[in-house]
């Protein structure tokens, strides 16, 4: 397995960038501390808009339970008349998920799918249904068929079909959940807000009290990317080189660069990582560096510059106990992004 795989040190400030199902700050016990988390579905998603800002015309897949409108829409346009698209459409639909009884515009789990994915969908079962009533072999041949040339995210973040696995696509992929590199506790803000169209008669007092928890903390977090499936024929291989490049950089920039948007008009928190490890490996597993921070950093003078030091000498002795010899080994600051992307991408398309 050929693999890029970058290890991210970031500081964030008093934030609430993912929270739990009260509102709070999620949190993880390690090494037997709390720490402040976020989530590895918080940061993907993060990850995976800011690439498809980046580089939008391969970043196109669209994630949604509401798939049903956009088939008809996309039948309609291969001359399927209204009330037939609109029976294909669902007939296609149930192919992907079951159509939700309480809303049958939509399915019961959202959908990940490109609109190249869902023209081709509808130009084949319109070619049929010109001719005769598509079967369901002919949904399942045109689903399978659908070229995903405009849908890198799909390929890299992957989708789970679970009606019929043959559709689904294991995501090239490799995220962590981000752990505090020491030990973090949530703090609670209390905040109010003053009525300022108050009547005179009415007794002093804010118009709202409340609060909301909040943690500030240094994260380690983990992104891989698994370049051999990227280039296979069931994720980018019908893709050309230079573009694969292009989506490979657009990956690995937002991946360094996105930040989750959770309250960020009250608690922004955008920052950019402090230190950044990019390996590249010919061969062998994926390997994160979290236990660099099983003990959990402690300083006086700033948690970052401890931080780094704990990872590289974490790195240090797994390649001389392990044997690890990466490719490429690369860092930033030490570099600029554009050098370290560069350098990156001279080795894996």
């Amino acid at each position: 397995m050929k693999l890029i795989e970058l290890h991210i040190l970031q500081s964030f400030p008093v934030s609430c960038l993912n929270r739990d199902d009260v509102g709070a700050p999620k949190t993880a016990m390690f090494g037997g501390v709390n720490r402040a988390r976020i989530s590895s579905q918080c940061l993907k998603r993060a990850i995976r808009n800011c690439a498809k800002d980046m580089l939008p015309e391969l970043n196109q897949g669209i994630r949604s339970r509401y798939i049903l409108p956009l088939l008809a829409q996309a039948l309609e346009k291969q001359k399927v008349k209204t009330g037939g698209a609109e029976e294909l459409a669902r007939e296609i639909a149930s192919f992907f998920n079951e159509i939700d009884k309480k809303d049958e515009r939509r399915v019961k789990t959202a959908m990940f799918l490109s609109p190249r994915e869902i023209a081709d969908i509808a130009k084949a079962l319109g070619e049929i249904a010109k001719k005769k009533v598509p079967t369901d072999a002919d949904i399942k041949k045109a689903c399978k068929g659908a070229s995903r040339m405009d849908a890198a995210d799909i390929a890299i973040f992957g989708r789970m079909v679970a009606n019929d696995s043959s559709v689904s696509v294991e995501g090239a992929g490799l995220f962590s959940h981000a752990l505090s590199t020491h030990k973090a506790e949530n703090d609670i803000d209390f905040f109010s807000a003053v009525d300022e169209a108050k009547p005179e008669d009415v007794p002093a007092g804010a118009a709202i009290t409340d609060t909301l928890e909040f943690t500030s903390a240094t994260y380690y977090r983990y992104v891989g990317l698994n370049i051999d499936m990227l280039a296979d024929k069931d994720h980018l291989g019908a893709l050309s080189t230079d573009n694969r490049k292009k989506v490979v950089d657009a990956f690995l920039r937002a991946a360094v660069l996105a930040v989750p948007g959770a309250r960020k008009n009250s608690m922004n928190a955008n920052t950019l990582p402090s230190y950044v490890l990019g390996l590249v490996k010919g061969k062998g597993q994926p390997l994160q560096l979290v236990n660099a921070f099983e003990k959990p950093v402690a300083s006086k003078n700033g948690l970052m510059d401890a931080s780094i030091m704990a990872l590289r000498e974490h790195h240090k002795e797994l390649k001389k106990t392990w044997g690890i010899v990466p490719m490429v080994e690369i860092a930033i600051p030490d570099n600029s992004l554009d050098t370290f992307c560069s350098e990156v991408l001279r080795h894996v398309v």
